[in-house]
């Protein structure tokens, strides 16, 4: 009688529960009831319901990507030709932290590439950019399109990080309120390095400068540090570009002022104790540290011993753990100009989580002022001098595979801000000819 039992009341609990599966499936043949919703469930008779919160929708922190193609002679070497994504892939690294963090205060970043071919079509660009929600301009450009994209953002909520253009001017005569400039100039550099070899005691130097614009402001940098920290230039000479000419003609230390008329390779000269090279392009500098000819000699400047912002072999205050990620995710080596793009980026990501609400105005009062604090692995907190829009920042002094030092080096305090050892590099406050 027992398991009699048992049986009618576990065939009446299966009847019950296959009337109740398929109860679903019948009102789904009829469509939602009146009171039901997308995405809403019904509760079931006698049941009850748990509230569970939905996360708001993100705020949109979208930056762009702006850069200008330039036709550019092809560099000696092909490891010096930039990959598609040089600047962009440091950019992307810099979103994938910013929403790290951002997604708890509600913010979501995005980057926007945008490529152009003139300043004209920059500007354009930067509109559209600008319609669809973008103030944050991550720029590589000419110094002139920059311009004219800061002439173009007058009065309008747009601010410009310059992460290419080292021209002196752009932080002078030339300066702008909307500009940020994350790249050091050639000032800095050529300081940066002249600390570092006044400290080694390589006081006499051959300059050695290509023909460009871009070449001739860099040896006026390396002449201007050499008198400010008490180096000696010895000697100039001018590499000729020879249009056309064999590759291996290439690399060759000009004749100096004593030359023969023989045709000596190398005249006789004050003694040196460093080669400066001055080749932004690196059409021939790749040469001269073992084509170059002449007294064998160390060489520095755009070639060999450089002044940089970043190194793939910086190791120090989590630049391994940067440069590990990065080529991860990247499939190569992080470039100065990758460094640069991230930079940036994390500026804007800084700025926005300690300005909830993402309000323009305050976001970019916040970048260009004393609050800010940046750390990207240079082991001190680092910011925009308020004079120029420049950011301070240590400079490394490197080889291709590895820094051997970084500059500010000790014992070139000054006057202005001696608390800030790195205003040691580029023009200081007084000397300033910024009015923004």
């Amino acid at each position: 009688m027992q398991i009699a039992s048992f049986l009618k009341v576990f065939s009446w609990f299966g009847l019950a529960t296959a009337v109740l599966l398929s109860a679903p499936e019948a009102r789904a043949a009829d469509g939602p009831g009146k009171d039901e919703q997308p995405g809403w469930t019904k509760p079931r008779e006698g049941g009850f319901t748990v509230p569970v919160p939905q996360s708001p929708a993100l705020r949109a922190v979208p930056i762009a990507y702006l850069r200008e193609e330039q036709d550019l002679p092809r560099p000696a070497s092909r490891l010096d030709v930039e990959p598609k994504d040089a600047g962009i892939a440091g950019a992307k690294m810099a979103i994938e932290e910013n929403n790290a963090g951002g997604r708890f205060l509600g913010d979501f970043y995005s980057l926007d590439p945008v490529t152009a071919a003139s300043p004209e079509e920059a500007v354009d660009g930067a509109q559209k950019l600008l319609d669809s929600g973008h103030n944050y301009f991550v720029v590589d450009a000419s110094a002139g399109t920059l311009l004219k994209l800061s002439d173009w953002g007058k009065d309008k909520d747009v601010l410009f990080f310059n992460v290419r253009n080292t021209d002196v001017s752009l932080r002078q005569e030339d300066c702008r309120a909307n500009v940020v400039h994350i790249v050091p100039d050639r000032f800095m550099l050529a300081d940066a390095l002249a600390q570092y070899l006044v400290t080694k005691k390589w006081t006499n130097w051959l300059l050695v400068h290509g023909s460009t614009e871009a070449d001739l402001a860099y040896a006026d940098a390396v002449k201007r540090a050499a008198e400010r920290f008490g180096a000696n230039i010895v000697d100039t000479r001018e590499y000729k570009d020879l249009s056309g000419g064999r590759r291996d003609d290439i690399g060759v230390i000009p004749p100096g002022r004593q030359a023969s008329l023989s045709g000596t390779a190398l005249a006789a000269a004050p003694d040196y104790e460093i080669i400066v090279v001055a080749d932004e392009g690196q059409q021939f500098g790749p040469f001269m540290p073992y084509r170059g000819g002449g007294d064998s000699r160390p060489v520095a400047g755009t070639t060999g011993l450089v002044a940089t912002t970043w190194s793939p072999g910086h190791e120090k205050w989590g630049a391994t753990q940067a440069n590990n990620n990065f080529e991860k995710d990247f499939g190569r080596l992080m470039l100065p100009i990758d460094y640069q793009a991230y930079v940036a980026t994390r500026a804007v990501g800084e700025a926005v989580s300690r300005n909830p609400g993402n309000e323009f105005a305050k976001v970019a009062a916040f970048i260009r002022g004393p609050e800010l604090q940046l750390a990207p692995f240079k082991g001190i907190k680092q910011q925009f001098r308020p004079w120029d829009g420049q950011f301070r920042q240590p400079i490394l002094i490197a080889t291709d595979k590895v820094p051997v030092s970084v500059s500010p080096q000790k014992g070139f305090p000054h006057a202005s801000h001696p608390e800030i050892e790195v205003d040691t590099l580029g023009l200081d406050e007084p000397e300033s000819r910024c009015k923004m």
